[in-house]
């Protein structure tokens, strides 16, 4: 739960800083133009599926945070465990805008600041840590790797 705890902060600190730092909707090179810090509020999922329910995924995201801690004590993969305790992490930082954030509970709006080229969405660092944690899931999974061992 350390490696959970210490993403949830990381992926706050940073939206913190990003509201503090950088003017909505303004982009401005980090890594010349391939990655762009760029202010935004998502109030849907990724790729602005599900516009305006935020509820849902707020309901969603506080099922899945507990679904993810039972498969955490489940599993005696270490491998599992690593992998399990990244998506929380990204899971509970955004969940946790979606919680706190305005417009309120439960519909607060992500905070969203990283910009790839070629129209990729905006993200986090939670979005980060949910779309990596979700590939190695798919690489766990196709080298055969057991959740329950």
């Amino acid at each position: 739960f350390l490696i959970s705890v210490l993403l949830v902060a990381a992926d706050q600190f940073s939206k913190v800083w990003a509201l503090a730092e950088l003017e909505p909707f303004q982009g401005k090179p980090f890594i010349g133009e391939f990655l762009k810090f760029y202010l935004v509020w998502n109030d849907s999922a990724a790729f602005s599926i599900g516009f305006g329910v935020t509820w849902i995924f707020t309901l969603i995201s506080s099922l899945a945070t507990l679904v993810i801690i039972w498969l955490i004590f489940r599993t005696r993969s270490n491998a599992w465990k690593l992998t399990l305790a990244t998506l929380l992490g990204g899971v509970i930082g955004n969940l946790a805008d979606r919680l706190f954030r305005d417009p309120g509970f439960p519909e607060g709006h992500v905070v969203d600041f990283l910009q790839l080229p070629f129209g990729f969405p905006v993200f986090n660092v939670a979005d980060i840590c949910i779309t990596g944690s979700m590939t190695v899931v798919v690489i766990l999974i196709m080298r055969g790797v057991k959740l329950w061992s």
